[in-house]
């Protein structure tokens, strides 16, 4: 599998870190995003999000394989809801600690 490490900026509202071992996260922070923002316009108050900033984000998890996961490592389809920076901190910390290739995550 080649995915390459890295960051990209996402549709202006946060971004995806992708770590080596391929694993991604995405932090999101703006309009309609489980954050401080929620409530705000998509399309029209991305660039206000951005220069407010907000105490929390919505994050997500994904493998190589492109299964997602829980920030808590299970299998899932939901993203994590008013994540504080520590909380993003351990998931970012988890995330680059999976092995390559495959999702070893819980099933239950």
């Amino acid at each position: 599998m080649n995915i390459r490490a890295g960051f990209r900026i996402t549709d202006k509202k946060g971004f995806h870190i992708t770590f080596e071992n391929g694993w991604t996260v995405s932090v999101q922070f703006g309009p309609a995003n489980y954050c401080d923002h929620y409530g705000r316009r998509i399309g029209h108050d991305e660039e206000a999000c951005g220069s407010e900033g907000s105490t929390n984000a919505e994050c997500a998890v994904w493998s190589p394989d492109w299964v997602m996961v829980s920030p808590n490592g299970r299998l899932s389809d939901t993203v994590s809801n008013r994540s504080t920076p520590t909380e993003i901190l351990e998931i970012l910390n988890w995330a680059a600690s999976q092995k390559e290739a495959t999702c070893h995550a819980d099933k239950e």
